[in-house]
């Protein structure tokens, strides 16, 4: 099997479970959209990646010039356009410790910058989309 490709299977209801790298993400649709609210909807995983990758740099930052992390937060915020109903704006807020040295207020937000999922929104892949029947 292809390490790279994300293997979907379909437990029942509206759940779909994506096995990648010997892990299984669940996902479910909430109540209102007609699912069982077992687990987060597909969405709320991109949205998680996001700002859980975001977090990863804030932390490898301090982790590497050990700085102390109590009082370190990290929040993501978003925006929707009223129209679309798509996200128009993601804000992520960083609190840093009383500890934070000031020197590295900027140096933080370039860390962030470098996140692998944010870096991917901003310069988004071509996504093909293909069907077949098994015969």
């Amino acid at each position: 099997m292809d390490e790279k490709a994300i293997t979907l299977s379909f437990p029942g209801g509206l759940r779909v479970d994506a096995n990648y790298k010997g892990f299984v993400i669940h996902t479910d649709q909430p109540v209102y959209e007609g699912g069982t609210n077992t687990a987060p909807a597909p969405f709320d995983l991109f949205l998680a990646s996001l700002a859980t990758c975001s977090g990863y740099y804030v932390l490898a930052f301090c982790v590497e010039r050990k700085i102390p992390m109590e009082g370190l937060a990290v929040v993501m915020k978003r925006e929707k356009d009223p129209e679309t109903h798509m996200i128009a704006k993601v804000r992520i807020e960083i609190t840093l410790p009383q500890a934070f040295p000031e020197k590295y207020k900027d140096a933080v937000v370039r860390a962030v910058d470098q996140c692998a999922v944010r870096r991917h929104l901003v310069k988004p892949p071509a996504i093909e989309i293909a069907a077949e029947i098994k015969r």
